[in-house]
């Protein structure tokens, strides 16, 4: 195994992790800042109201997004085991 091979393999690990992870850590990005924007329009400092619609946001986008990310995870994993067949 060379170092462009490791470069390569570090390359898509950090792709496929930005793939799987983009759209659960964008969403909450975007939700915090709209609940942090209600919170000092209206002046509610109460702790649970960014918690609670997070989760439950995270946790609707987590079973739709669900297919893509195995998916994505399953052609990595595959190219990777490939890859390892390859390797002396």
């Amino acid at each position: 195994m060379n170092e462009e091979m490791v470069v390569y393999l570090v390359r898509e690990a950090f792709f496929h992790v930005l793939l799987v992870a983009g759209p659960l850590l964008l969403l909450s990005l975007v939700l915090g800042l709209l609940i942090a924007i209600f919170q000092a329009a209206t002046t509610i400092s109460e702790q649970t109201l960014t918690f609670v619609p997070k989760l439950i946001a995270i946790a609707i986008v987590s079973v739709l997004t669900l297919p893509f990310m195995l998916g994505t995870l399953k052609r990595y994993v595959l190219e990777l085991f490939r890859m390892i067949a390859s390797v002396r």
